[in-house]
């Protein structure tokens, strides 16, 4: 047997290496009354789960389910708390009887404005999710380009139309007056 010589705490193998030394080895030379001679280091051998199969639920309960989520944005985004609670009119009209479909009030508003503004966020909402499914057909570059510019219309249009809503609300005068 030959005998390894010690420096400073390190094998000769690990001497020449700089902090190679693992701080279990430090420890446990320096405290050998608390860690003992022998410390057992337990090994967790993972389960893998690549081997099992995933639990993949069918297509008809996903679509069903997105559309009821959006089914449920869209009621909400009508303001139906409000509409339930205050109990507005329907549509206005003006003294000379011409019908007006948005209240002059910013606070307040017709069911058919929560309508329109409801179907206008939700064409908004359509249009990031276009610029989503746009970065999804990166080899179908012509595709991915249509998906694109319909998707930026959609938003652009429909945020300049909740803008003139805004803007007529609030009595601004807009371009289009």
């Amino acid at each position: 047997m030959t005998k390894k010589k010690i420096i400073r705490g390190r094998s000769q193998e690990k001497a020449g290496v700089s902090g190679s030394e693992t701080v279990l080895e430090m420890l446990q030379k320096r405290t050998p009354w608390i860690l003992g001679k022998k410390i057992r280091k337990p090994k967790i051998i993972f389960p893998d789960f690549s081997k099992v199969k995933k639990v993949n639920i069918p297509m008809p309960v996903k679509t069903f389910s997105v559309i009821l989520i959006y089914a449920a944005l869209f009621v909400l985004q009508t303001g139906i708390i409000y509409l339930l609670y205050r109990d507005p009119p329907a549509l206005g009209a003006t003294v000379q009887g011409e019908p007006q479909f948005l209240y002059q009030d910013l606070h307040e508003s017709f069911i058919i404005e929560g309508i329109v503004a409801s179907t206008l966020i939700f064409l908004c909402s359509l249009g990031y999710i276009l610029l989503y499914h746009a970065s999804k057909y990166v080899y179908n570059k012509a595709i991915a380009q249509r998906i694109l510019i319909l998707g930026i219309i959609l938003i652009l249009t429909t945020f300049i139309a909740l803008q003139y809503m805004i803007s007529y609300k609030i009595g601004v005068k807009t371009i289009f007056d």
